[in-house]
């Protein structure tokens, strides 16, 4: 058999008829088998299976035409795809849309990060059952199989922990079988269970995750995760007019600007492939021949400014309670805290009275912790930040930067320049 592949299609590669037939076009003309297919839910599925969960908390009499909304969605695809032949594919949506309203049709579970992941993992079922439904129609052999299976997950739930060793073993059973006998796989991103079969997720976004998991299972031979952008870009298109595409990049530059925000790979993806050697492609799914950014054990150099925004940043300043000086005691204490809640800390600062940190505007996470820190300290936040990181900084684009903007935290290391900042009304 040759060296397995994994490919990974993010929702907007599937977010409608159009995409999904792209997506069956490079399919088809990728000789490469074996090959594994990681999928993401469709388009905005994410947020609108959001939405159903907050209401189904807070405002239940909406949930009818939330579901209904999303069955639309779901369903006006199928049917746009198979053209009168998706009355199988619709009997299969409609189970899932069943086992929905089981739940919902259910009070509201106390634990809400439980609850979540046993309801958003609808998105990333609904999404494989129709691309699989279309590569059937298009005779493109390969087998549909529920991650759930074989991603195994402790139970931190919405941001669950691979168990590396039990998973091993369920991919070698399923995925490996699979493999031999049909030569592709499609399976889920993002979603995993608990050894009691509970469905967990791996973090937002964690699609790119799944694909690195299946390939350091698999030995693979490389990761290509297929995207809306040319490749990995020196600065967010949206944000920058004058962007350029880095064409290889090394894995631990790649780690440093995932771990300082950038969006276009999930942060926990690198790690598992650089253990193996195994290179990473980020390609343009609307054209599928351009070779993108390689990602590799190749050491980069030379490189130019990479800028990284992380909006919606709070910033947090604990003081002592006495105007006595921010110890160790004290330090353990605030840490012990933001572990507890799982909270990234982005920056920090200690200053002689106060520790000052820097984290996502995440309200649910961050009244809990302020709670928690209140108890023994003062607390002081300031929010409608922006977190700017710049590897490979010179003068000229740190002075851009700056302009207009009310610099409250700055940080030099190394090549990386980082500042918190606001911008002038």
């Amino acid at each position: 058999m040759n060296r397995i592949e994994v490919y990974k299609f993010g929702g907007a590669s599937v977010k409608d008829a159009e995409a999904i037939k792209n997506v069956g076009l490079i399919l088809q003309s990728t000789p490469q088998r074996p090959l594994v297919v990681v999928i993401s839910a469709m388009g905005k599925t994410t947020n609108a299976l959001e939405a159903i969960i907050k209401a189904h908390y807070n405002d239940p009499a909406n949930l009818p035409t939330l579901v209904d909304q999303l069955k639309v969605y779901h369903e006006d695809v199928a049917r746009s795809l198979l053209h009168g032949q998706e009355q199988s594919l619709l009997n299969d949506l409609h189970d899932l849309w069943v086992e929905l309203n089981w739940i919902l049709e259910d009070d509201p579970h106390p634990n809400y990060n439980y609850h979540y992941d046993q309801i958003i993992v609808f998105g990333e079922l609904a999404s494989t059952k129709i691309v699989s439904a279309y590569l059937e129609m298009q005779k493109i052999d390969h087998q549909w199989l529920d991650a759930r299976s074989f991603i195994k997950t402790d139970s931190e739930f919405r941001e669950a922990r691979i168990q590396w060793e039990q998973t091993q073993s369920a991919i070698d059973t399923f995925v490996r079988d699979a493999l031999h006998n049909e030569g592709m796989v499609i399976t889920q991103g993002f979603i995993g269970s608990t050894p009691y079969n509970e469905s967990t997720t791996l973090g937002r976004e964690g699609s790119d995750y799944t694909a690195a998991v299946l390939a350091y299972a698999l030995d693979a031979s490389s990761v290509t995760i297929w995207k809306d952008v040319p490749g990995i870009m020196t600065a967010d298109p949206k944000r920058f007019d004058k962007v350029a595409r880095l064409e290889e990049i090394s894995y631990n530059e790649a780690i440093e600007m995932t771990y300082y925000g950038a969006k276009v790979i999930h942060p926990k993806t690198i790690k598992p492939l650089q253990n193996k050697d195994i290179p990473l492609f980020v390609r343009p799914f609307d054209q599928p021949s351009l070779f993108g950014t390689k990602i590799s054990s190749t050491e980069t150099h030379f490189l130019p400014p990479i800028i990284v925004v992380e909006p919606e940043q709070v910033l947090l300043q604990i003081s002592t309670r006495d105007f006595s000086f921010v110890a160790e005691e004290h330090l353990s204490e605030i840490f012990n805290h933001i572990s507890r809640h799982r909270i990234k800390v982005n920056m920090m600062r200690n200053t002689a009275v106060s520790f000052i940190i820097c984290v996502k505007n995440e309200t649910d996470k961050l009244d809990k912790l302020k709670n928690d820190l209140e108890q023994s300290f003062h607390i002081t936040m300031e929010v409608g930040l922006d977190l700017i990181t710049v590897r490979h900084a010179n003068q000229g684009v740190m002075d851009q930067l700056r302009r207009g903007k009310e610099i409250i935290l700055e940080e030099k290391f190394g090549d990386t320049d980082r500042m918190i900042v606001k911008e002038w009304k």
